[in-house]
């Protein structure tokens, strides 16, 4: 692939990423990806074979990034605490103007990406999630008679709720809100003493730092 192409290919892969997270995929089309970009349809086919592959590119980047990200979290922070407390930030940043119907759309119209996805969670971030949580056992800021497996669990599953629409409708919550909202109960039901005191520590911080 000669480097227009590859360039092409980006261009397309970007402007896919940006709307599938504003409208879900079923609400985008190669049509309107295409009108969007100023370019024929022909020449997104020239690129990708299909919808399919198109969301699966897009996936693919957002899944690498966000592996990559969660590590930055891990090395850069103080504790197992602040590392939740960055990677919440992260969270907040990355899904700021996504739309919650996108794991849906997903779910229903692109199995293999969505397969994908739940690979994903079950093996990487269970992983994260797992090291994270005996990590603050190790440093007392967590409880030491956690079920670390079980509680791991039940992470990985609190992560998808907000993106329910059924359960959080969008016109009463923000994706950002629920996210916050269970990530503070989950750190406040891990933590000692300690860990609470931190906790609060911390969220001080984050409301002082943030501009008026």
């Amino acid at each position: 692939m000669t480097l227009p192409d590859i360039q092409t290919r980006e261009r397309i892969r970007q402007k896919a990423d940006e709307l599938f997270m504003q409208l879900g995929t079923r609400n985008v089309s190669m049509d309107d990806i295409a009108r969007d970009l100023g370019m024929s349809k022909k020449t997104i086919y020239q690129s990708y074979n299909d919808k399919d592959e198109l969301v699966n590119a897009v996936l693919d980047f957002i899944l690498s990034k966000m592996k990559r990200e969660c590590e930055e979290c891990k090395t850069d922070s103080h504790d197992a605490i602040h590392e939740l407390i960055l990677t919440m930030e992260l969270l907040a940043e990355q899904f700021r103007n996504m739309n919650p119907i996108i794991l849906h759309d997903l779910e229903k119209h692109h199995t293999a990406a969505f397969m994908k996805f739940v690979h994903y969670k079950q093996d990487y971030l269970f992983t994260v999630v797992k090291e994270n949580m005996m990590r603050g056992i190790r440093e007392e800021l967590f409880r030491a008679d956690l079920n670390v497996d079980v509680l791991s669990k039940f992470r990985l599953e609190s992560m998808m709720m907000p993106f329910n629409t059924q359960l959080f409708p969008t016109s009463k919550y923000t994706l950002i809100q629920v996210i916050e909202v269970i990530m503070g109960h989950y750190m406040f039901g891990l933590a000692t003493a300690k860990g609470h005191a931190l906790i609060l520590q911390y969220k001080a911080e984050r409301i002082k730092s943030k501009p008026i």
